[in-house]
Protein backbone atom coordinates (compact mmCIF):
# COMPACT_ATOMS: atom_id res chain seq x y z
CA UNK A 1 0.00 0.00 0.00
CA UNK A 2 1.55 3.12 -1.29
CA UNK A 3 0.39 6.33 -0.01
CA UNK A 4 1.17 9.98 -1.72
CA UNK A 5 0.68 11.96 1.14
CA UNK A 6 0.65 15.12 -0.85
CA UNK A 7 -2.51 13.93 -2.78
CA UNK A 8 -4.15 11.40 -1.03
CA UNK A 9 -7.31 10.53 -2.46
CA UNK A 10 -10.76 11.57 -1.25
CA UNK A 11 -11.89 8.39 -0.73
CA UNK A 12 -8.29 7.06 0.46
CA UNK A 13 -9.48 3.13 -0.17
CA UNK A 14 -8.31 2.73 -3.87
CA UNK A 15 -4.42 3.10 -2.96
CA UNK A 16 -4.92 0.99 -0.13
CA UNK A 17 -7.49 -1.67 -0.34
CA UNK A 18 -5.48 -2.90 -2.72
CA UNK A 19 -2.56 -3.85 -0.49
CA UNK A 20 -5.18 -6.01 1.79
CA UNK A 21 -6.89 -8.03 -1.49
CA UNK A 22 -10.30 -7.52 -3.06
CA UNK A 23 -13.42 -10.20 -3.07
CA UNK A 24 -15.26 -9.93 -6.35
CA UNK A 25 -17.47 -7.94 -4.16
CA UNK A 26 -14.96 -5.37 -3.94
CA UNK A 27 -14.09 -5.60 0.05
CA UNK A 28 -10.82 -7.46 1.26
CA UNK A 29 -11.28 -11.13 2.25
CA UNK A 30 -12.65 -11.63 5.58
CA UNK A 31 -9.26 -13.24 5.79
CA UNK A 32 -7.19 -10.91 4.60
CA UNK A 33 -8.50 -8.17 7.09
CA UNK A 34 -6.42 -6.79 10.15
CA UNK A 35 -8.72 -7.63 13.35
CA UNK A 36 -8.42 -4.46 14.89
CA UNK A 37 -9.90 -3.35 18.58
CA UNK A 38 -10.27 0.34 20.27
CA UNK A 39 -9.78 1.39 23.66
CA UNK A 40 -11.55 4.89 24.27
CA UNK A 41 -14.87 5.03 22.15
CA UNK A 42 -15.59 9.27 22.59
CA UNK A 43 -15.23 11.81 20.01
CA UNK A 44 -11.61 11.42 18.54
CA UNK A 45 -11.35 7.37 18.77
CA UNK A 46 -14.21 7.39 16.62
CA UNK A 47 -12.96 9.36 14.10
CA UNK A 48 -9.29 7.30 14.45
CA UNK A 49 -11.56 4.28 13.63
CA UNK A 50 -13.73 5.72 10.67
CA UNK A 51 -10.16 6.44 9.09
CA UNK A 52 -9.28 2.86 9.46
CA UNK A 53 -12.00 2.06 7.46
CA UNK A 54 -11.69 4.58 5.14
CA UNK A 55 -8.51 3.21 4.45
CA UNK A 56 -9.70 -0.09 4.37
CA UNK A 57 -8.48 -3.50 4.83
CA UNK A 58 -9.86 -3.73 8.68
CA UNK A 59 -12.52 -5.85 11.02
CA UNK A 60 -13.23 -4.46 14.20
CA UNK A 61 -13.81 -7.52 16.64
CA UNK A 62 -13.64 -5.55 19.89
CA UNK A 63 -14.25 -2.18 21.57
CA UNK A 64 -13.71 -0.49 24.91
CA UNK A 65 -14.98 2.12 27.27
CA UNK A 66 -15.70 3.05 30.79
CA UNK A 67 -18.58 4.53 29.09
CA UNK A 68 -21.34 2.03 28.08
CA UNK A 69 -23.25 5.02 26.22
CA UNK A 70 -20.16 5.43 23.91
CA UNK A 71 -20.16 2.11 23.55
CA UNK A 72 -22.94 0.95 22.57
CA UNK A 73 -23.33 3.96 20.13
CA UNK A 74 -19.91 3.46 18.47
CA UNK A 75 -20.50 -0.79 18.06
CA UNK A 76 -23.59 0.25 16.48
CA UNK A 77 -21.96 2.50 14.01
CA UNK A 78 -18.99 -0.43 13.75
CA UNK A 79 -21.67 -3.07 12.92
CA UNK A 80 -23.51 -0.60 9.91
CA UNK A 81 -19.72 -0.82 8.64
CA UNK A 82 -18.99 -4.33 8.61
CA UNK A 83 -22.51 -5.51 7.31
CA UNK A 84 -23.93 -6.16 10.58
CA UNK A 85 -21.07 -7.72 12.39
CA UNK A 86 -21.31 -6.08 15.67
CA UNK A 87 -17.85 -5.98 17.56
CA UNK A 88 -17.21 -7.49 21.22
CA UNK A 89 -18.05 -4.94 23.76
CA UNK A 90 -15.77 -4.54 26.96
CA UNK A 91 -15.61 -1.99 29.78
CA UNK A 92 -12.12 -3.21 31.30
CA UNK A 93 -9.07 -3.04 28.64
CA UNK A 94 -7.56 -5.92 29.46
CA UNK A 95 -10.20 -8.36 28.07
CA UNK A 96 -10.32 -6.68 25.05
CA UNK A 97 -6.18 -7.00 24.69
CA UNK A 98 -6.97 -10.72 25.92
CA UNK A 99 -8.98 -11.65 22.59
CA UNK A 100 -7.12 -14.37 20.82
CA UNK A 101 -7.80 -13.30 17.23
CA UNK A 102 -6.85 -9.17 17.89
CA UNK A 103 -3.83 -8.05 15.69
CA UNK A 104 -4.05 -4.43 16.40
CA UNK A 105 -5.31 -1.77 19.39
CA UNK A 106 -6.14 2.01 18.63
CA UNK A 107 -5.47 3.64 22.09
CA UNK A 108 -7.44 6.62 22.40
CA UNK A 109 -8.33 7.29 25.86
CA UNK A 110 -7.73 10.27 28.21
CA UNK A 111 -3.28 10.14 28.89
CA UNK A 112 -3.16 9.24 32.40
CA UNK A 113 -4.47 5.71 30.82
CA UNK A 114 -1.81 5.20 28.08
CA UNK A 115 0.99 3.46 29.76
CA UNK A 116 -0.63 0.80 31.20
CA UNK A 117 -3.15 0.07 28.39
CA UNK A 118 0.61 0.38 25.98
CA UNK A 119 2.20 -1.79 28.09
CA UNK A 120 0.07 -4.47 28.26
CA UNK A 121 -0.61 -3.84 24.59
CA UNK A 122 3.21 -4.83 23.60
CA UNK A 123 2.94 -7.67 26.22
CA UNK A 124 0.61 -9.16 23.88
CA UNK A 125 3.01 -8.16 20.96
CA UNK A 126 0.27 -6.29 19.17
CA UNK A 127 0.23 -3.35 16.58
CA UNK A 128 -0.43 -0.33 18.19
CA UNK A 129 -2.20 2.70 16.92
CA UNK A 130 -1.77 5.00 20.38
CA UNK A 131 -2.36 8.90 20.42
CA UNK A 132 -0.77 11.58 22.19
CA UNK A 133 1.26 12.70 24.47
CA UNK A 134 2.88 9.48 24.96
CA UNK A 135 2.26 9.20 28.16
CA UNK A 136 1.52 11.20 31.48
CA UNK A 137 5.10 11.14 33.03
CA UNK A 138 8.49 11.16 31.94
CA UNK A 139 9.56 8.09 34.13
CA UNK A 140 5.91 6.30 32.18
CA UNK A 141 7.23 7.15 28.99
CA UNK A 142 11.05 5.96 29.55
CA UNK A 143 8.79 2.42 30.54
CA UNK A 144 7.06 2.59 27.32
CA UNK A 145 10.32 2.88 25.20
CA UNK A 146 11.38 -0.06 26.62
CA UNK A 147 8.55 -2.02 25.77
CA UNK A 148 8.38 -0.65 22.69
CA UNK A 149 11.89 -2.14 21.62
CA UNK A 150 10.74 -5.70 22.86
CA UNK A 151 7.72 -5.82 20.70
CA UNK A 152 8.57 -6.32 17.17
CA UNK A 153 5.31 -5.55 15.86
CA UNK A 154 4.36 -1.88 14.06
CA UNK A 155 3.86 1.18 17.09
CA UNK A 156 2.61 4.49 15.53
CA UNK A 157 2.11 7.59 18.17
CA UNK A 158 -0.50 10.23 17.05
CA UNK A 159 1.88 13.26 16.18
CA UNK A 160 -0.21 13.72 12.54
CA UNK A 161 1.12 16.84 11.98
CA UNK A 162 3.95 15.12 10.89
CA UNK A 163 1.20 13.91 7.69
CA UNK A 164 1.03 18.20 6.98
CA UNK A 165 1.81 19.04 3.43
CA UNK A 166 2.35 22.46 4.38
CA UNK A 167 4.77 21.31 7.45
CA UNK A 168 6.29 19.09 4.81
CA UNK A 169 6.69 21.76 1.99
CA UNK A 170 8.29 24.01 4.90
CA UNK A 171 10.26 21.34 6.06
CA UNK A 172 11.47 20.88 2.38
CA UNK A 173 12.69 24.26 1.99
CA UNK A 174 14.49 24.97 5.12
CA UNK A 175 16.46 21.83 5.00
CA UNK A 176 17.58 22.45 1.60
CA UNK A 177 19.14 25.98 2.70
CA UNK A 178 16.44 28.13 1.74
CA UNK A 179 16.08 30.15 4.98
CA UNK A 180 19.25 30.06 5.98
CA UNK A 181 20.93 28.94 9.04
CA UNK A 182 17.81 29.23 12.04
CA UNK A 183 18.86 31.21 14.84
CA UNK A 184 15.59 30.93 16.70
CA UNK A 185 12.05 29.62 17.02
CA UNK A 186 8.86 30.32 18.12
CA UNK A 187 5.29 28.63 17.92
CA UNK A 188 2.39 29.92 19.47
CA UNK A 189 -1.45 28.83 19.67
CA UNK A 190 -3.95 32.00 21.24
CA UNK A 191 -7.40 31.09 20.79
CA UNK A 192 -10.49 31.51 23.65
CA UNK A 193 -10.99 28.29 25.78
CA UNK A 194 -14.83 27.16 26.22
CA UNK A 195 -15.04 26.09 29.81
CA UNK A 196 -17.79 23.68 30.27
CA UNK A 197 -19.99 23.73 33.75
CA UNK A 198 -17.63 23.71 36.57
CA UNK A 199 -20.26 22.96 39.05
CA UNK A 200 -19.63 19.44 40.87
CA UNK A 201 -22.11 16.91 40.33
CA UNK A 202 -22.76 13.20 40.02
CA UNK A 203 -21.51 11.59 36.47
CA UNK A 204 -23.99 10.46 34.06
CA UNK A 205 -25.86 7.14 35.06
CA UNK A 206 -23.89 5.65 31.95
CA UNK A 207 -19.98 6.55 33.12
CA UNK A 208 -17.88 5.22 35.58
CA UNK A 209 -16.00 7.78 36.72
CA UNK A 210 -13.82 5.97 39.11
CA UNK A 211 -12.62 3.87 36.26
CA UNK A 212 -12.81 6.47 34.07
CA UNK A 213 -9.98 8.35 36.15
CA UNK A 214 -8.18 5.13 36.75
CA UNK A 215 -4.54 5.33 38.42
CA UNK A 216 -5.25 9.62 38.19
CA UNK A 217 -6.57 11.01 41.26
CA UNK A 218 -10.39 10.83 41.76
CA UNK A 219 -11.47 14.50 41.12
CA UNK A 220 -15.16 15.62 42.17
CA UNK A 221 -16.87 15.05 38.78
CA UNK A 222 -17.58 17.95 36.59
CA UNK A 223 -18.12 18.56 33.30
CA UNK A 224 -15.23 20.58 32.80
CA UNK A 225 -13.04 18.12 33.39
CA UNK A 226 -14.98 15.23 31.59
CA UNK A 227 -15.31 13.63 28.17
CA UNK A 228 -13.43 15.86 25.73
CA UNK A 229 -12.81 18.86 28.40
CA UNK A 230 -10.25 16.66 30.90
CA UNK A 231 -7.27 18.76 28.42
CA UNK A 232 -6.87 21.48 30.34
CA UNK A 233 -6.82 19.94 33.89
CA UNK A 234 -3.34 19.15 35.60
CA UNK A 235 -4.47 15.71 36.70
CA UNK A 236 -5.57 14.33 33.09
CA UNK A 237 -4.77 16.50 30.33
CA UNK A 238 -1.47 18.32 31.82
CA UNK A 239 -3.09 21.66 29.77
CA UNK A 240 -2.74 23.63 26.46
CA UNK A 241 0.85 23.03 25.91
CA UNK A 242 0.74 19.54 26.60
CA UNK A 243 -2.19 18.97 24.76
CA UNK A 244 -2.12 20.89 21.91
CA UNK A 245 1.35 22.84 21.88
CA UNK A 246 2.91 19.68 21.49
CA UNK A 247 1.79 19.03 17.83
CA UNK A 248 4.31 22.13 17.08
CA UNK A 249 6.47 21.16 19.73
CA UNK A 250 7.02 17.85 17.53
CA UNK A 251 6.58 19.45 13.98
CA UNK A 252 9.79 22.07 15.49
CA UNK A 253 11.81 19.05 16.46
CA UNK A 254 10.99 16.98 13.17
CA UNK A 255 11.76 19.83 10.60
CA UNK A 256 15.13 20.84 12.20
CA UNK A 257 15.77 17.33 13.62
CA UNK A 258 16.33 18.18 16.76
CA UNK A 259 16.35 15.63 19.64
CA UNK A 260 15.82 16.86 23.44
CA UNK A 261 16.24 20.45 25.22
CA UNK A 262 18.90 20.88 27.86
CA UNK A 263 17.54 23.39 29.17
CA UNK A 264 13.94 25.01 30.19
CA UNK A 265 12.30 27.96 31.82
CA UNK A 266 8.68 28.18 32.00
CA UNK A 267 6.78 31.68 33.33
CA UNK A 268 2.80 31.84 33.11
CA UNK A 269 -0.06 31.12 35.02
CA UNK A 270 -4.13 31.17 35.37
CA UNK A 271 -4.58 35.35 34.96
CA UNK A 272 -8.23 35.52 33.55
CA UNK A 273 -9.66 31.75 34.07
CA UNK A 274 -8.80 30.99 37.66
CA UNK A 275 -11.00 28.76 39.71
CA UNK A 276 -12.30 27.26 35.76
CA UNK A 277 -9.40 25.32 35.10
CA UNK A 278 -6.02 24.12 36.73
CA UNK A 279 -2.90 24.75 34.04
CA UNK A 280 -2.37 27.83 32.89
CA UNK A 281 -4.07 29.95 30.38
CA UNK A 282 -0.92 32.08 29.34
CA UNK A 283 2.35 30.35 29.64
CA UNK A 284 5.49 31.09 27.89
CA UNK A 285 8.66 28.88 27.66
CA UNK A 286 12.49 28.95 26.60
CA UNK A 287 13.66 25.57 25.65
CA UNK A 288 17.59 25.75 24.78
CA UNK A 289 18.54 22.56 22.01
CA UNK A 290 22.16 22.86 22.44
CA UNK A 291 22.34 26.50 21.50
CA UNK A 292 19.47 27.07 19.38
CA UNK A 293 16.36 29.19 21.42
CA UNK A 294 12.90 27.47 21.32
CA UNK A 295 9.72 29.11 22.38
CA UNK A 296 6.28 28.49 22.89
CA UNK A 297 3.55 31.26 23.86
CA UNK A 298 -0.12 30.79 24.38
CA UNK A 299 -3.00 32.96 25.73
CA UNK A 300 -6.68 30.77 25.71
CA UNK A 301 -8.45 33.62 27.34
CA UNK A 302 -9.81 35.23 24.28
CA UNK A 303 -7.16 38.29 24.15
CA UNK A 304 -7.98 39.88 20.97
CA UNK A 305 -4.77 39.50 18.31
CA UNK A 306 -2.67 41.88 17.02
CA UNK A 307 -1.93 39.56 14.14
CA UNK A 308 -4.83 36.78 14.38
CA UNK A 309 -3.12 35.18 10.70
CA UNK A 310 -0.22 34.12 12.90
CA UNK A 311 -1.95 33.17 15.70
CA UNK A 312 -1.96 29.30 15.44
CA UNK A 313 1.78 28.28 13.70
CA UNK A 314 5.64 28.10 13.88
CA UNK A 315 8.31 31.39 13.34
CA UNK A 316 11.31 29.66 11.88
CA UNK A 317 14.00 32.87 12.02
CA UNK A 318 16.97 31.95 9.59
CA UNK A 319 19.26 34.25 8.83
CA UNK A 320 18.18 34.06 5.03
CA UNK A 321 14.48 34.64 5.72
CA UNK A 322 11.83 33.83 8.04
CA UNK A 323 9.41 31.00 7.69
CA UNK A 324 5.83 30.71 8.75
CA UNK A 325 4.02 27.49 8.34
CA UNK A 326 0.32 26.85 9.81
CA UNK A 327 -2.16 23.96 9.24
CA UNK A 328 -2.99 25.13 5.68
CA UNK A 329 0.26 27.75 4.69
CA UNK A 330 3.52 28.46 4.80
CA UNK A 331 5.03 31.73 3.93
CA UNK A 332 8.60 33.15 3.30
CA UNK A 333 9.80 36.65 4.58
CA UNK A 334 12.68 37.53 3.05
CA UNK A 335 15.80 39.84 5.04
CA UNK A 336 16.23 42.30 2.17
CA UNK A 337 14.06 45.33 2.71
CA UNK A 338 11.23 45.60 0.11
CA UNK A 339 11.25 42.17 -1.03
CA UNK A 340 7.92 40.14 -1.07
CA UNK A 341 7.02 37.38 0.33
CA UNK A 342 5.96 34.27 -0.95
CA UNK A 343 2.82 32.91 0.11
CA UNK A 344 2.26 28.97 -0.24
CA UNK A 345 -1.88 27.73 0.34
CA UNK A 346 -2.18 24.54 0.30
CA UNK A 347 -5.60 23.80 0.15
CA UNK A 348 -6.02 20.73 -0.60
CA UNK A 349 -4.19 19.04 1.96
CA UNK A 350 -5.86 15.88 3.42
CA UNK A 351 -6.89 15.35 6.53
CA UNK A 352 -3.29 14.54 8.44
CA UNK A 353 -4.90 12.41 10.85
CA UNK A 354 -6.50 10.17 7.86
CA UNK A 355 -2.55 9.82 6.32
CA UNK A 356 -1.42 9.05 9.72
CA UNK A 357 -3.57 5.82 10.35
CA UNK A 358 -2.98 5.28 6.27
CA UNK A 359 0.55 5.23 7.04
CA UNK A 360 0.21 3.04 10.22
CA UNK A 361 -1.91 0.28 8.27
CA UNK A 362 0.84 0.46 5.44
CA UNK A 363 3.36 -0.23 7.92
CA UNK A 364 1.92 -3.44 9.44
CA UNK A 365 1.29 -4.87 5.86
CA UNK A 366 4.44 -4.31 4.10
CA UNK A 367 6.88 -4.53 7.53
CA UNK A 368 7.57 -0.80 6.73
CA UNK A 369 8.33 2.32 9.23
CA UNK A 370 6.24 5.11 10.51
CA UNK A 371 6.92 8.41 10.73
CA UNK A 372 6.27 8.78 14.61
CA UNK A 373 7.79 5.92 16.41
CA UNK A 374 7.85 5.51 19.79
CA UNK A 375 11.28 7.40 20.74
CA UNK A 376 10.85 10.07 18.44
CA UNK A 377 7.06 10.84 20.67
CA UNK A 378 8.90 10.54 23.69
CA UNK A 379 11.34 13.22 23.12
CA UNK A 380 8.50 15.41 22.05
CA UNK A 381 6.65 14.55 25.13
CA UNK A 382 9.44 15.09 27.86
CA UNK A 383 10.30 18.45 26.11
CA UNK A 384 6.67 19.66 27.13
CA UNK A 385 6.87 17.86 30.53
CA UNK A 386 9.90 19.06 31.10
CA UNK A 387 8.29 22.77 30.50
CA UNK A 388 5.74 22.17 32.90
CA UNK A 389 7.71 20.70 35.23
CA UNK A 390 9.82 24.04 35.24
CA UNK A 391 6.39 25.92 35.84
CA UNK A 392 5.59 24.12 38.45
CA UNK A 393 8.92 24.44 40.29
CA UNK A 394 9.08 28.07 38.95
CA UNK A 395 12.76 26.37 38.45
CA UNK A 396 15.51 26.17 35.66
CA UNK A 397 15.20 22.86 34.46
CA UNK A 398 18.40 21.31 33.32
CA UNK A 399 17.95 17.67 30.90
CA UNK A 400 20.79 15.12 30.90
CA UNK A 401 20.02 13.47 27.22
CA UNK A 402 22.35 9.97 28.36
CA UNK A 403 21.28 9.64 32.20
CA UNK A 404 17.68 11.34 30.92
CA UNK A 405 17.37 12.87 34.28
CA UNK A 406 16.73 15.77 35.43
CA UNK A 407 20.50 17.62 36.88
CA UNK A 408 20.83 19.55 40.45
CA UNK A 409 17.51 20.23 41.13
CA UNK A 410 15.46 17.68 43.52
CA UNK A 411 12.32 19.22 43.71
CA UNK A 412 11.94 19.32 39.69
CA UNK A 413 13.27 15.62 39.81
CA UNK A 414 10.42 14.48 42.05
CA UNK A 415 7.99 15.48 39.38
CA UNK A 416 9.41 13.21 36.58
CA UNK A 417 7.09 10.54 37.91
CA UNK A 418 3.33 10.55 39.40
CA UNK A 419 2.57 7.90 42.00
CA UNK A 420 -0.71 6.05 41.15
CA UNK A 421 -3.71 5.92 42.77
CA UNK A 422 -4.01 2.02 44.46
CA UNK A 423 -4.96 -0.47 42.98
CA UNK A 424 -2.67 0.64 39.97
CA UNK A 425 0.69 0.37 40.65
CA UNK A 426 3.12 3.01 38.33
CA UNK A 427 5.33 1.38 35.74
CA UNK A 428 8.53 2.33 37.21
CA UNK A 429 7.58 1.09 40.66
CA UNK A 430 5.84 -2.31 39.63
CA UNK A 431 8.09 -4.83 41.10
Amino acid sequence: MKVDRRAFLGSAGAASLAAWGRSPLGQPPERNRLKLGLIGCGWWGTGLLKAAYQVGGVETVALCDVDSAHLDAVAQEVASLQEGRRPAAFKDYCELLALPELEAVIIATPPQWHALQFLEACRRQLHIYCEKPLSHDVREGQKMVEAADANPKVIQIGFQRRQSASVRQAAEFIRSGGAGNIVQVEAQIHYQAEIPDTTIQDPPPTLDWDAWCGPAPLLPYRPSIGHFAWRLEAEYGNGHLVDWGIHWIDAVRNVLQLRMPRQVQSAGGIRLLEGKITTPDTLNVSWDFGGLPVFWRHRIWGAAEYTPETSNGIFFFGDKATVFVDDRRWEVIPRERGARREVHEVPDEQDPRLLHVAEFLEAVQTGGGVSCPVREAFQSTTTVHLAMIAYRTQSVVRWHPVAQEIEDNPEAAKLLLRRYRSPWVHPAEAV
